[in-house]
């Protein structure tokens, strides 16, 4: 039986897209994909391994992507390029330039895993997987900024409205200019139905009182660790509600989230996260999540 269905962002985590990085990543030009001075491809791929482990050992299915070196560096944060619904998934059309062809890459998976495409976003809208966040399975918000624009938003509420799901946006901040990555998860991370994560400097106003009045607690990442990872210490990835991974050497947002009552365990990623722009979260698309 096909097993698809991620209106949820904390429940267990069955099923899973991911992609190792292989020779793109190696071949990559760090300036032209704006990776940091720590890139290093074959240390990145030893810390995906480590990564790898620990979705393993959470149980989830991994449904793999290969890279065979068609020059899609960016392709391992499969986050980004589709989103599952109860109903199938929809495709995605990247901000980022050089993302576009990775939407293909997704399309083929599905149709091969048998998960019905639900639709997909057209020029000239553009919605990234990162600005897209679930507050329960009947509401998603998004993220409009540099890489989800206004058009891809409206094409995404009126697929899902359809079928019952109401999409609301939020502004997203420039912060670090046009060619960084500020995602809307890259300010709130859920870590269970009624606790996130969040950097609430960057949140926009009406989300944060959104989800305050939802009654979901918010912990606020620590300044100085959000700011050391360009934002990566928050990124933040649940295989089930308050169980989640995170990226080493942020001891202080372990220990919020701990105090929380969260388990966390964590993965070194100087090469493969903070320096590539992306972290547990983005490397993986969930197909599907259960409540229990």
């Amino acid at each position: 039986m096909t097993r698809f269905g991620s209106q949820d962002m904390s429940g267990r985590l069955r099923r899973v897209m991911m992609r190792r990085p292989g020779r793109s990543l190696e071949s990559a030009d760090p300036a032209e994909w704006h990776y940091g001075a720590g890139f290093n491809a074959a240390k990145a791929q030893d810390q995906y391994g480590h990564f790898t482990r620990l979705i393993e050992n959470s149980g989830a299915e991994i449904l793999w992507l290969e890279d065979f070196g068609d020059g899609l560096a960016d392709a391992m944060f499969t986050h980004d390029p589709s989103v599952v619904t109860d109903q199938g998934a929809i495709l995605l059309r990247m901000g980022k330039t050089l993302r576009i062809p990775e939407t293909r890459l997704h399309e083929e998976a599905y149709r091969e895993a048998r998960i019905p495409i639900l639709g997909r976003i057209a020029a000239p809208g553009t919605v990234e997987g990162g600005d897209c966040l679930w507050v329960d399975r009947d509401t998603l918000i998004v993220g409009r900024g540099v890489r989800t624009n206004q058009d891809g938003i409206e094409q995404l509420a009126r697929m899902l409205g359809r079928h019952g799901i109401s999409v609301s946006s939020f502004d997203l901040p420039l912060w670090q200019g046009e060619s960084a990555c500020l995602h809307l998860q890259s300010v709130i991370s859920p870590l269970a139905p009624d606790l996130a994560l969040v950097f609430a400097p960057l949140m926009p106003a009406a989300l944060f009182q959104m989800l305050m009045g939802r009654g979901i607690r918010l912990i606020e990442a620590p300044s100085d660790e959000f700011h050391a990872s360009n934002g990566l210490s928050l990124n933040v990835l649940p295989t089930e509600p308050r169980r989640l991974i995170a990226v080493a050497g942020f001891p202080k947002s372990k220990a919020a989230m701990q105090a929380a009552g969260c388990t966390v365990e964590t993965f070194e990623a100087d090469a493969l996260c903070i320096a590539c722009e992306g972290g547990p979260t983005c490397l993986t698309r969930p197909i599907f999540r259960s409540a229990g």
